[in-house]
């Protein structure tokens, strides 16, 4: 079968069986969760459960009132609340692990050029998640729930349920590490051929607008929030047209000459 590839296929005689694919994937999917399994056993007794629960609510607790503390609705509630915590807390932190199993898994099938693009792609993407969700739990919060909290009728006791926090704080953080991933999006776009830097630099007054809709749907209602998202994303849009054009400069293929600014095979 290999015996028909050009002898400059640098993937010539790399083939192997569905079946062995399978396996392989098998064994990455396995380490990926062993992964997750030893950082929660690490997480589960330093600090524990209740210690991260409490600092993933420090931010909301120091902005209620005085005397004021979270409730816990289900009667099991503060058992499970607390271990889902962990469990998410371990799969975040074993998300470069996690990405370097899939990493290992599809690397022997791609060429050095594409390689140069994936493995790049995959260590910034990690890194803007965890700068989205970061800047979302330091800031963000520190915001919104002083200037939320200031908005409650006088007649109203605020006493949060910790279920609906953490359904809430995961919905933020997943929305801000999405929206950090502005410039994978327009590097990869961009690489592809599907829009050009030219293009890209003339929908930029859309994106604002599209970029300013996002933000007042998973933002909370305050105009803070909104403009702690909005601005950001604009940024990393800005950042993001950069990086394309070093991307694509870098990793083009090395029999395709370099186009000129503007050609969609490049992007450039």
């Amino acid at each position: 079968m290999s015996d028909n590839k050009p002898p400059d296929d640098e993937l010539a005689g790399t083939e192997q069986p569905f079946v062995q694919h399978l396996f392989e994937l098998r064994d990455r999917l396995l380490r990926a969760v062993y992964g997750i399994a030893a950082i929660f056993a690490v997480l589960a007794f330093f600090p524990g459960p209740s210690k991260l629960y409490d600092y993933l609510a420090m931010p909301l607790v120091k902005a209620l009132p005085e005397g004021s503390k979270m409730i816990a609705v289900g009667v099991v509630s503060p058992f499970l609340v607390p271990i889902k915590v962990t469990v998410l807390a371990s799969m975040a932190l074993a998300l470069p692990w996690i990405l370097y199993q899939l990493w290992a898994f599809v690397a022997p099938g791609l060429y050095k050029n594409e390689k140069k693009l994936v493995m790049p792609l995959v260590a910034a993407s990690t890194l803007l998640f965890y700068t989205g969700a970061a800047f979302c739990y330091f800031f963000v919060f520190g915001q919104a729930f002083p200037a939320i909290q200031k908005m409650a009728p006088m007649s109203v006791s605020v006493s949060p349920d910790i279920e609906a926090y953490l359904d809430f704080v995961v919905t933020m953080f997943i929305a801000f590490g999405v929206a950090f991933e502005v410039p994978i999006v327009v590097v990869i776009l961009a690489r592809m051929g599907v829009v050009t830097i030219v293009q890209l630099r003339k929908f930029r007054s859309y994106f604002i607008v599209a970029a300013a809709a996002v933000a007042g749907l998973v933002t909370p209602p305050d105009p803070v929030s909104m403009i702690a998202l909005l601005v950001p994303m604009c940024l990393l849009y800005e950042v993001g047209i950069i990086a394309a054009q070093i991307f694509i400069r870098h990793t083009q293929a090395p029999d395709v000459p370099p186009a000129p600014e503007g050609a969609s095979n490049t992007g450039s």
